[in-house]
């Protein structure tokens, strides 16, 4: 592979409509509906309360979506969150959003969704589970399993698509988008056409009817909140968007709402298929489903599309993941030769290497069982939905500090729908330190030794850095 550019360039502006749109929406649509239906019954014991709480999910997704959708069309920069923040509230900010993507949140999505990928096709190959090598280190030994090979080759091999240009990655990102929406779409079709379930389903009282309080509504909502998180990953590639004022809010607009609508009709056939009950005893709620309804080709099916739809995440993840480090790079707040670019495909190289070797270290570390990485996702929860909060406040923060700045697009409903997600993350937050105090407390002394570092980075290009990254600039 040829080597990149000694210095840092721009990067080009050559994702339409399609591939933006498939960034946006791939990186939602993941394993979480394959999944997550079943948890949200259990917890709510209700049809009707299940579906409303897809919709506010939806709706509360779509509000943080479009107050990004001002700042990106407003900013269109490579990193999203850190372009903002660093305009809104200071380098520093900019800065600590950067070191959590880096260190924990990113590469750690980037893990979880490699080794789900690799779970998945456990379904198809035997002999995943097993220890496929052992490293020793004196009395020290390891254990690396075929789930973790296998998980590290998909971190490698989109890693790999994605330094031949940001063109190619958008295409993949559309291809694998397409399959996948068009087969969970396809299995809902088939499923309420077979006529082998029932309406009535959807009129059934529980067993045990009973309101559950206001902490299994926000179990549920997590839950749901989870499923559509992602769509910020559009923001990350704004600077290699075509016309990102109009892009932007378009896609983040339509594709949410799109997304709603592949979960509701999802949802319309689980519960078609399968009674409550049965729906709240069921792992595997699309397995489950097709299988009942197709017999074992249909659980097989199913399962392949959940293989596709980890891919899309995966190749989503990784595409718009390494835009942060080289944003920083660039800014003189990272290893400069992260923001060196390949001569030819104008490709962050350097930065996608880093981000597919730090994924692939914490594949190393958390992947032998899920387990471990629930563990490593409660450290970086926290810190992914702070960000959030304080990015949709940007919004308000931006409009008062930059008021000279042209915004094509203007989040309706201001400063309500800003604020309202700011308190939603809010709450999510304080949900987590409640629920994962000591998972919640480590997340956080992750992201504060990011201080340190960014004392060394700016003191080493200190001038650079400040003219970069002055708020309002």
């Amino acid at each position: 592979m040829p080597s990149p550019d000694r210095g840092p360039q721009e990067l080009r502006r050559v994702l339409g409509w399609t591939s933006a749109g498939a960034i946006m929406a791939g990186s939602v649509i993941g394993t979480a509906i394959f999944l997550v239906p079943s948890t949200i019954v259990r917890e709510l014991d209700s049809v009707g309360w299940t579906f409303f709480v897809w919709v506010l999910g939806g709706l509360l997704s779509l509000g943080g979506a479009l107050s990004y959708a001002e700042l990106g069309a407003a900013f269109p920069e490579a990193g999203g969150e850190y372009a903002f923040l660093r305009r809104a509230y200071g380098p520093l900010w900019g800065f600590l959003f950067g070191w959590q993507q880096v260190v924990i949140g990113k590469t750690g999505s980037i893990a979880t969704i490699a080794t789900g990928f690799a779970l998945f096709l456990g379904f198809f190959v035997d002999g995943l589970q097993r220890e496929w090598l052992h490293l020793s280190w004196g009395e020290v030994g390891w254990g690396v399993t075929g789930l973790q090979f296998v998980a590290m080759t998909a971190v490698a091999s989109f890693s790999l698509i994605n330094c031949f240009g940001v063109g190619r990655g958008g295409a993949v990102q559309s291809f694998l988008t397409v399959l996948k929406v068009a087969a969970i779409v396809a299995l809902a079709v088939l499923v309420l056409g077979a006529g082998g379930g029932s309406w009535d389903h959807f009129r059934q009282a529980p067993e045990h009817p009973a309101w559950t309080g206001w902490g299994a509504f926000a179990a549920a909502l997590a839950a749901v909140l989870w499923a559509y998180d992602g769509w910020n990953n559009l923001t990350l590639v704004g600077s290699e968007i075509r016309d990102p004022d109009r892009t932007i809010p378009r896609v983040f607009l339509l594709g949410l709402l799109g997304v709603m609508g592949v979960y509701l009709l999802a949802n319309l056939a689980y519960f078609y298929a399968l009674p409550p009950e049965a729906l709240k005893r069921s792992e595997r709620v699309a397995q489950d489903v097709a299988q009942l309804v197709f017999g074992d080709f249909g659980g097989a099916a199913i399962t392949a599309a959940a293989v596709v739809s980890t891919l899309a995440a995966l190749n989503g993840s990784i595409l718009s993941g390494a835009r942060v480090s080289y944003a920083m790079a660039r800014d003189g707040l990272f290893f400069s030769p992260l923001a060196r670019l390949h001569p030819v495909h104008r490709t962050p190289v350097n930065a996608l290497i880093v981000q597919a070797s730090f994924a692939s270290f914490l594949i190393l570390l958390f992947g032998q069982d899920r387990a471990g990485f629930d563990r490593l996702f409660n450290y970086a929860v926290f810190g992914l939905w702070a960000f959030y909060g304080i990015t949709a406040l940007a919004v308000i923060v931006l409009r008062r500090t930059s008021p000279e700045v042209v915004r094509p697009y203007r989040v309706a409903g201001y400063p309500w729908v800003p604020l309202i997600f700011f308190a939603v993350a809010g709450l999510f937050c304080l949900g987590m330190i409640f629920q994962n105090p000591s998972e919640t407390a480590i997340g956080l002394v992750f992201l504060l030794l990011g201080i340190p570092f960014y004392l060394y980075w700016c003191s080493g290009g200190k001038a650079e850095a400040h003219r970069k990254s002055s708020p309002g600039e």
